[in-house]
């Protein structure tokens, strides 16, 4: 998308979206949610907080790979952490499970406790991650270990080469005895799925496919150009404490860990996905599966935090695919555009802002991402009180995943070595040029960016809120994502740039879509090309075929935020300040819908006493 913006009027932007919408959309709660505490002057629990904060830890422990994204110790047990790999075995599993377990009775017991208002929000979301802990476990195998999307084979090269810091040589050493375990994850990985395979929980042919092709990819070039080795090789050259000696040295060793223990460990998996692939078919849905009604109810209480049906959000999304075609409709026909179904006239749009001349445009678009990013924050300015410290980069996707990767946000690290960064696929040839603007908000300013980061840094939040320990899932995450990009709409930012407002319209239509299809595909039948011919594309269709639920969370927690942004205005009047609501939602965290939608009504109570 040009980075010139023209003008056009604020009126043509207010009109899209009327307190009206939400009529008939009132999300219900996702059960009786515990008590959320009234403003108050109550002391703290010191026990609660004593017991809370070393339970987090002992959770923490369970995965050493989340204790280094977090940074959560420090000293020696942080630098014992950051050499060991998560284990991904069953008896691992039942650990994490144990502890919810003991959690959740521990919990209990502070029920009658004289918690202060921050402590019971805190007891509420531990119990909500908890128990989706266990209500979770019986359908783990549901979550096909090998896929193209968060398979074990990305997410240990992910985290090595993006996420292992690499600061010192402690750092090198430190990555070297982690490189030692990736074989035997991988090993662990491969018990999981051939269990999940003797219980025919196995992946449709296509999406085996793909992971396939990941495995080939990887086991491709020899040993010494093996990621693993290139990523080391790379991200230890400026490291001043290491002498080239050792560097060539840990180089040599990466190379031959690579190459005795890694390469045999994917070779078996590639052997295994060679096994399995004639018992796969075309059937996309997870309700193809044993009991896999049961897991796809599942995963939507878990994804929504709410109690929403398969059918009930079928029917929320096609209302809102009503709504925002309509919408589209009216201002593709501005553009001249009016032959033709919304899909086909949008590609049509899309076409005239697709990079032209020759050479490489990738950077360019990158470049054009920060500064729609930089113009972000500058915009977002009078509209939040909270803001995060941390920067925020755009980079590009690594080529391993990037075929099958959608854009992500990944947070920055603690310590501040690492920025926030936004990832962008750019596969080519053709790219999503005039959804980039509502796509940078999204995933950086003031999407996921703001809401993360700021949480992050909350010094007012317990250490396990603010590093995401325990947390509301993905519909308060998401949810204020895609409520940021409403966000630019309402505030004007697509002034005289219709074409991205369309980008931000059809943005909000694929997420709308997304309840349709998701729902469509795991309990109504519908094909991989079914959901693919509904303006899904391949690679996001895919995406839902593996992670059943997930896509709901964004127009579900949107919807929701919105609904309780138009209650606070109706209840407040004059008294509503849209800055302090931002707040509200950002400041306590993440949180189940439940818990915000207390905190809401704790705050307007308190607004219209002051």
């Amino acid at each position: 998308m040009p980075l010139t913006r023209q003008r056009s009027t604020r009126a043509l932007i207010a009109a899209l979206f009327v307190p009206a919408m939400l009529a008939g959309l009132a999300l219900p709660a996702a059960a009786a949610p515990a008590p959320v505490a009234q403003a108050s002057a109550s002391k703290p629990d010191a026990a609660f907080n004593v017991w809370a904060d070393r339970f987090a830890e002992d959770w923490v422990r369970l995965s050493p790979q989340s204790a280094t994204s977090t940074q959560y110790f420090s000293g020696a047990e942080q630098a014992r952490l950051d050499r060991e790999l998560t284990p991904l075995t069953a008896a691992h599993r039942q650990k994490a499970v144990t502890l919810a377990r003991e959690g959740l009775k521990r919990l209990d017991g502070f029920k009658n406790a004289p918690l202060d208002a921050t402590q019971k929000i805190s007891a509420s979301v531990m119990r909500w991650s908890l128990d989706n802990v266990i209500a979770n476990e019986p359908f783990e195998d549901y979550n096909f270990v090998f896929s193209q999307f968060s398979g074990v084979q990305n997410g240990l090269v992910n985290f090595m080469t993006n996420t292992h810091p690499m600061r010192n040589g402690q750092d090198v050493d430190s990555y070297l005895a982690r490189l030692d375990q990736v074989g035997t994850r991988m090993d662990e990985a491969l018990v999981r799925a051939r269990g999940a395979a003797a219980k025919k929980l196995i992946p449709p042919r296509f999406i085996l496919e793909r992971a396939q092709f990941q495995v080939d990819h990887f086991l491709k070039p020899p040993a010494a150009e093996n990621v693993f080795v290139t990523s080391l090789t790379e991200r230890s050259a400026e490291l001043k404490d290491l002498t080239p000696q050792a560097r060539s040295a840990a180089i040599a060793r990466a190379t031959r860990i690579v190459e005795t223990k890694i390469r045999p460990a994917y070779a078996r998996v590639q052997a295994f996905m060679a096994d399995i692939h004639p018992a796969t078919t075309d059937v996309a849905g997870i309700s193809r599966l044993p009991n896999g009604a049961a897991a796809y109810a599942r995963a939507l209480e878990n994804f929504t935090s709410t109690k929403l049906t398969a059918d009930e959000i079928h029917t929320i999304g096609l209302r809102e695919v009503a709504r925002i075609e309509a919408e589209m409709d009216k201002h593709l026909k501005s553009l001249g555009l009016s032959e033709g179904g919304i899909e086909t006239r949008m590609k049509q749009l899309d076409a005239r802002f697709q990079p032209k001349g020759e050479g490489d445009p990738r950077p360019g678009i990158i470049a054009s991402y920060n500064e729609m990013v930089r113009d972000a924050e500058r915009r977002s300015a009078p509209l939040f009180n909270l803001k995060p410290r941390a920067p925020v980069d755009v980079r590009r996707v690594p080529p391993m995943t990037e075929p099958s990767a959608a854009a992500h946000y990944s947070m920055p690290a603690p310590d501040g070595t690492r920025p926030g960064i936004f990832w962008v696929p750019l596969v080519g040839p053709t790219f999503q040029m005039i959804r980039m603007r509502s796509l940078s908000y999204h995933e950086a300013v003031p999407g996921h960016h703001f809401q993360l980061a700021i949480q992050q840094e909350m010094k007012d939040l317990p250490k396990f809120r603010s590093q995401r320990i325990f947390s509301g899932g993905s519909a308060h995450s998401e949810g204020w994502a895609l409520y940021t990009e409403r966000l630019a709409v309402e505030q004007g930012w697509y002034e005289g740039d219709v074409p991205g407002l369309l980008g931000a319209l059809g943005s909000e239509l694929f997420r709308a879509r997304r309840l349709v299809a998701d729902t469509g595909l795991h309990t109504k039948n519908w094909t991989r090309q079914q959901a693919i011919d509904y303006g899904m594309g391949v690679q996001e269709t895919e995406r839902y075929i593996v992670w059943p639920g997930q896509a709901n969370a964004y127009m579900i927690g949107m919807l929701r935020i919105l609904e309780l942004r138009q209650k606070a205005q109706t209840e407040l009047g004059d008294k509503f300040s849209l800055p302090a609501f931002h707040d509200l939602v950002l400041g306590a965290g993440s949180v189940p819908l439940d818990v915000l939608g207390n905190l809401v009504d704790n705050w307007i109570a308190g607004q219209k006493k002051a």
